[in-house]
């Protein structure tokens, strides 16, 4: 089964990817970041899947999402007839409610229903029971863990998996739901399906209708959008990388991480997607979990945190789940959250500013907050760090990081300028500057014509090509003009963007294989029109929408040799990255700037 072959469901608390073949194979409850319950999607069924399968062989498969919603609909085809099985998690509920709708159109199909959950990461079989008197309920339980299988077909426990084998002839329905809930509580009661299901697709309907985009793009911005709105936490405003873990970014290979988590590297980007489309409510749901996350002292500022703002993340090994495509190890955890990247200090700043800008005004104290990682930036800023993929073999000086830092101070400054914030205007001005000087000495190769990944390295960058976009360089400079043309000669793969060829040792050297980065290709697509370059950054655009999979849905890369998507699946990032795109492309705009 190809990524590409899953679609996305959630309820704002956690996410389960749906296969072609309506088989669930992935889901972590009740939160992103939980156990899983559901675990095929690294290993097979025996850790844990929810199936729905006809008895008849399938003549094909299709799915599609209901139009603004989240709803996936899959429709099954056999000779003998047609299942189409709604699918969604519901929002705004209770308890956690994953809901499958079942309806046969046309013919006779025979259905089996197996529930096969598997606690502790794939390994860990619950007591199964079936609950007489209670209208063929099934309550599974392992030890804090409990849930609850109802449905209008009764499930019978065998090998500790509830089971339902049934008819269907043209014209009849049945639903079933599984309910999340604390072995220590009592019984839920069950889901009235009918009404959660009608609920949840209101919400998405009128969540969508707050769109502002318009243009060519607004189908595909949309369907970004409520991807990003499925990943984001609606208790706490943290939106998650993705949400799932271990997803190669080649098939077969070690480089497998967990982004089940948020990170302060996407603030900016998500904060103007967000803006530009209308959704202040989100953005500044976003913006209040930044502000609560780096709270603290300055020189404890993390790359990543949970999304409740929890800072340890220890990453850990699975044994027993073999991976996607036997990819091992499969990891849970990410130790990128011990690691030193100054990039984040100008992603936060940023984002913080726009958020000013667009009305959503943090309070005097954020702007302490904001004053004392500016005064700890100016005492680390020379420091080597790890930089913005995240390398583990040693800090380095990063060109990107010191733009990026230079932007925390820009934006601290138009921060106290254009709202009148209290600061040492003079003293910041002299540490833009400084910055400023010194990447433009040291992270420019006047051979190369071009901005390097890092000061007296030869390797290029896709990072680089923010310069422009993040205001470090107007778009019209020289310098700028060689980068884009060095990274279009070096970094270019089956017309995609590569992050960079080749750190050694590390996910990228030559022997790696590294795959093009779906977000830098847009960057590309944005750098592309600012030159003035529109039918390439239109062209370049549309070869980009053409590699989402057939519900609209993009991964972190894309492997060129065996034309799929690769990586953590759904990507914020990739997402973000494409509202953003979109929204430069059809504002008409050729110039830089912060937003």
């Amino acid at each position: 089964m190809h990524i590409e072959d899953y679609a996305m469901i959630g309820d704002g608390q956690s996410a389960a990817l749906v296969s072609l073949h309506a088989s669930i194979d992935w889901l972590c409850w009740p939160s992103f970041d939980s156990d899983t319950c559901f675990a095929a999607l690294l290993g097979d069924k025996e850790n844990g899947c929810w199936t729905l399968a006809t008895e008849a062989p399938l003549v094909s498969a299709r799915r599609c999402y209901r139009p603004g919603t989240l709803v996936i609909e899959t429709t099954l085809e056999t000779l003998e007839g047609t299942l189409v099985v709604t699918d969604c998690m519901v929002r705004h509920s209770e308890r956690p409610v994953l809901l499958r709708h079942l309806a046969c159109t046309r013919g006779i199909v025979r259905v089996t229903s197996e529930v096969r959950v598997r606690f502790d990461y794939g390994r860990a079989i619950p007591w199964c029971r079936s609950r007489a008197g209670q209208d063929g309920r099934v309550n599974m339980i392992c030890g804090p863990q409990s849930l609850w299988l109802d449905g209008t077909v009764a499930s019978a426990c065998s090998d500790d998996t509830p089971r339902a084998d049934f008819t269907m002839s043209a014209g009849d329905r049945h639903h079933f739901s599984l309910t999340c809930a604390y072995s220590c509580e009592e019984a839920p009661p069950p889901p009235d399906a009918d009404r959660l299901l009608a609920d949840t697709v209101q919400f998405w309907i009128d969540w969508s209708a707050q769109s502002t985009a318009r243009g060519r793009h607004a189908d595909a911005v949309l369907r970004s959008l409520i991807t990003l709105e499925a990943l984001s936490d609606t208790r706490t405003g943290g939106i998650a990388a993705a949400p799932s873990s271990s997803l190669p970014e080649r098939p077969g290979s070690a480089s497998n991480w967990d982004y089940r988590f948020c990170w302060l590297r996407d603030a900016a980007f998500t904060m103007s997607a967000l803006l530009g489309c209308g959704y202040h409510a989100e953005a500044a749901r976003w913006r209040d979990w930044l502000v609560r996350a780096i709270a603290g002292h300055p020189a404890q500022l993390q790359v990543l945190y949970a999304l409740d703002g929890s800072r340890r993340l220890d990453e850990w090994t699975c044994p027993w789940l073999p991976g996607y495509r036997n990819s091992a190890p499969v990891r849970f955890g990410n130790a990128a959250v011990q690691q030193s990247q100054l990039d984040v200090y100008g992603e936060v700043l940023n984002a913080l500013y726009l958020s000013r800008r667009a009305g959503l005004t943090p309070d005097d104290d954020v702007w302490s907050l904001e004053v004392g990682l500016i005064d700890h930036l100016q005492k680390v800023w020379r420091q080597p760090d790890d930089g913005i993929w995240e390398v583990r073999d040693g800090p380095r000086q990063f060109t990107f990081s010191k733009v990026m830092a230079w932007v925390a101070v820009d934006r601290a400054l138009s921060s106290a300028k254009e709202f009148g914030k209290p600061a040492p205007v003079a003293q910041w001005l002299a540490l833009a500057d400084e910055i400023r000087q010194d990447v433009l000495a040291r992270g420019y190769d006047e051979r190369l014509k071009s901005f390097t990944q890092s000061y007296g390295s030869e390797r290029l960058d896709a990072s680089c090509l923010l310069i422009p976009v993040v205001g470090f360089l107007p778009i019209d400079d020289p310098r700028v003009a060689g980068t884009v043309a060095a990274i279009e000669a070096n970094l270019m793969c089956d017309g995609l963007v590569l992050r960079y060829r080749g750190i050694d040792g590390e996910p990228g050297s030559p022997s790696s294989g590294e795959r093009p980065f779906l977000a830098c290709s847009f960057w590309l697509v944005h750098v592309w029109k600012m030159q003035g370059r529109c039918a390439e950054a239109q062209a370049l655009f549309e070869r980009l929408l053409s590699l989402r999979n057939d519900v609209g849905l993009l991964s972190e890369k894309y492997d060129e040799e065996e034309k799929c998507l690769v990586g953590n699946f759904p990507q914020a990032l990739s997402h973000v990255s494409l509202i953003n795109a979109a929204l430069c492309l059809d504002a008409d705009i050729k110039r830089s700037g912060s937003d």
